[in-house]
């Protein structure tokens, strides 16, 4: 009787220690890779690395970032799908995870292929023209568009990036044609358009904010849903007449398909605490991203919209990946 007691509790030990619950108290019992599929110090890393730090102390458990980028970010969000779905290894998603299906054939499944965990911030990108261009609102714009097609040109900073597309976005949504002009990084492009080499941008706000500060670049609209606090006083395109129309890229975390729920849970709670704490939320701010702090639907259903958005986008101007 006494070996049959012993043998009873020891089972039901080995159950509770299989339990969900015991399963999400024990996770993680080492570290844990969050892969940037970017290179290091672009805003995809700076979110990684505030993150990352963030949560290692309530994981227990220090959360390595290793930055693997190549192929616009495919080879290392390839390495997380790939990877076991046991939550150690983890993978940032950026804009370039939505834009890359309607280009490339990928070797995985930008959905399917990973369990969502967290959506942590948005960061929409602002139009800026020269001043050379007698335009101040989009409504202006659009009127100087249409009576010089053709005419009018805008940099980006490559083909099939957000920047590029985002001057698409808007070539169709108003009906106008205008000449995309690209360069090999944001930095080149800005450039120009400071020189007045070009006309107008789609652009991340921090390397544009200053120059709108100092008079050398006119801010038209911000491509979101909602006006950053970056710039309050800088309407969005929706209020300008064209609802719907956003171009940010976004920052969410992901993992491998088949993550058990509780992992999941455990990782999305602890990214959400970390997104809204006063200090996260003062530097994302500070990059003039737009804190959202959603967990794992939500980070799915982002990436389904966005893949939907860009595919359209893609096919109505022809976009060819280089």
């Amino acid at each position: 009787m006494t070996h049959r007691v012993a043998a009873m509790l020891a089972c039901a030990a080995l159950a509770a220690a299989g339990s969900p619950a015991a399963l999400a108290q024990a996770y993680p019992v080492k570290p844990v890779r969050l892969i940037v599929p970017l290179a290091p110090g672009g805003g995809g890393d700076l979110v990684s690395r505030l993150i990352a730090q963030k949560i290692s102390e309530p994981l227990g458990q220090p959360v390595l970032v290793d930055n693997r980028p190549g192929a616009s970010t495919i080879i290392g969000t390839e390495l997380a799908a790939r990877a076991q779905p046991d939550g150690y290894t983890l993978v940032t998603a950026t804009s370039s995870h939505v834009i890359n299906p309607s280009l490339h054939k990928l070797p995985f499944d930008p959905v399917k292929d990973f369990s969502g965990i967290a959506f942590i911030a948005t960061s929409p990108m602002m139009l800026t023209v020269h001043p050379n261009v007698p335009a101040k609102t989009v409504k202006d714009l659009v009127v100087v568009a249409k009576a010089n097609p053709g005419k009018l040109n805008y940099a980006s900073s490559g083909t099939a990036s957000i920047v590029h597309l985002a001057g698409e976005l808007f070539s169709v949504s108003a009906g106008v044609k205008m000449v995309h002009i690209p360069y090999k990084g944001s930095g080149p492009a800005l450039n120009d358009l400071l020189g007045g080499q070009v006309d107008m941008m789609f652009a991340s706000p921090v390397p544009t904010i200053p120059h709108v500060r100092s008079g050398k670049l006119r801010p038209i609209a911000w491509a979101s849903a909602q006006r950053s606090s970056a710039m309050p006083e800088l309407p969005t395109f929706a209020e300008s007449g064209y609802p719907g129309f956003q171009a940010a890229t976004f920052y969410a975390v992901l993992g491998p398909a088949n993550m058990p729920a509780p992992v999941v849970n455990r990782l999305s709670s602890e990214i959400v605490k970390a997104t809204l704490s006063a200090d996260v939320k003062e530097r994302l701010s500070a990059e003039a991203a737009i804190v959202v702090a959603g967990g794992p639907q939500q980070a799915i259903a982002h990436i389904e919209a966005e893949i939907a958005r860009w595919t359209k986008v893609v096919k109505a101007a022809g976009i060819k990946a280089n």
